[in-house]
């Protein structure tokens, strides 16, 4: 280092020029002295100074970074199978132990996050993976931080993209979810039918007090029927004739002929006895 010194001194106004180096504002420069990494947090942003001879330096990008998962096979907690794909955002917090712990950051985190995957979505059903994305994607934030926290890496945030289903499952939720369907449907149109029956005894009850209502209700039928577009032909009928026709046929007839039996005087009873004559 003395030498080193001395040197800058005789060629002071030249290599002092070799000496300053500049860093970004969202860089990092990671100093080594002889191979050995100077105490101390990473140097910048802006202007730094080291020794030309003795001093080398590695600029870390703190920005954060991206990548996708690709497609792979997981096993949810009920057996099925399927492909999942997800996305991982992630950024350097500690520079000079990321660059002296990982060769390569982007990998590592590639893989962990792949590998955490498969071993959380084991313990989801798979009706709970495609509702719960969000609890499930914290939830490997959590467990990635717990490793990459040796790394001087911080896992900003992780989800599942996509979830590619087989054709037979699809198949067998699309049927499952066809029958819930037509479930709904057939215990919708029960309640209908009750509320309109309810309705119906409701109005009969109301028509059957007042027979005024009743002829009123059957005249405004007949004017509905007439206003309609479609040719129809209409008879219309003395409403007192339902009245008739809905009573018993058999009562009235045994009742007449009750009294006709009662109003018929009797005979008089021819009291000449008939004899033969004398000839026969």
């Amino acid at each position: 280092m003395l030498l080193c010194a001395l040197l800058l001194l005789v060629s002071f106004p030249v290599s002092i020029w070799f000496c300053i180096k500049i860093v970004q504002e969202y860089e990092r420069a990671v100093i080594f002295r002889l191979g050995r990494l100077l105490p101390g947090r990473a140097r910048g942003p802006g202007l730094f100074f080291l020794l030309p001879c003795l001093d080398t330096y590695r600029k870390v990008d703190l920005r954060v970074k991206t990548f996708e998962i690709p497609f792979h096979e997981v096993v949810s907690k009920d057996m099925v199978t399927a492909e999942v794909n997800a996305i991982c955002y992630y950024r350097t917090e500690n520079a000079s132990l990321s660059l002296t712990s990982v060769v390569n950051p982007s990998s590592a985190v590639s893989l962990l996050t792949q590998t955490s995957i498969k071993r959380i979505l084991a313990h989801w059903k798979f009706s709970e993976i495609l509702l719960q994305r969000r609890h499930i994607g914290d939830e490997i934030k959590v467990a990635l931080d717990a490793t990459t926290c040796h790394w001087g890496i911080k896992v900003e945030q992780a989800e599942i993209k996509d979830i590619r289903l087989p054709a037979e499952l699809q198949h067998s939720l699309a049927v499952e979810a066809e029958a819930n369907r037509q479930a709904k449907v057939k215990v919708i149109a029960a309640e209908g039918e009750k509320q309109a029956s309810e309705a119906l005894k409701t109005a009969a009850d109301i028509l059957s007090v007042s027979p005024a209502a009743v002829q009123l209700r059957y005249l405004h039928t007949l004017h509905n029927l007439s206003t309609e577009k479609s040719p129809t032909v209409i008879l219309p009928l003395p409403f007192d004739l339902f009245n008739i026709l809905s009573s018993s046929p058999h009562k009235p007839l045994a009742a007449s002929g009750a009294a006709a039996d009662v109003q018929r005087p009797a005979e008089p009873q021819n009291k000449e006895t008939k004899t033969d004559s004398q000839m026969l």
